[in-house]
């Protein structure tokens, strides 16, 4: 069992900036790559970006590249979203989320609870 819990979203004017964090527990987790996906409304659930246990990897959405960067603080199992540039297209549910180390980038198949991120015009 992998247990995620985000904070750090919030309202923002486009051209700002955020940062989410991440918090994974369980004794599992060592098993799993972390990252995060993003639901905005009336659409399915998308892959944002990917760190490996290291963070020697990353893997993102091309529509974030250059915008969002993702790192983690292996010995605390944190991982964290640095956002800039947003555009309103970025407002969603933003969700911590894990996926088992057979694949890369992984696969997710546990969430946190989720962050809303809202980016006003």
């Amino acid at each position: 069992q992998v247990q995620l819990v985000e904070s750090g979203g919030g309202l923002v004017q486009a051209g700002g900036s955020l940062r989410l964090s991440c918090a994974g527990s369980g004794r599992t987790l060592s098993g799993y790559y972390m990252g995060w996906s993003r639901q905005a409304p009336g659409k399915a659930r998308e892959f944002v970006a990917a760190i490996s246990r290291s963070g020697s990897s990353t893997h993102y959405l091309d529509s974030v590249k250059g915008r969002f960067t993702i790192s983690t603080d292996n010995g605390k199992n944190t991982v964290y979203l640095q956002m800039n540039s947003l555009k309103p297209e970025d407002t969603a549910v933003y969700y911590c989320a894990a996926g088992p180390r057979s694949t890369w980038p992984p696969r997710f198949d546990s969430w946190g609870r989720g962050t809303q991120v809202t980016v006003s015009s």
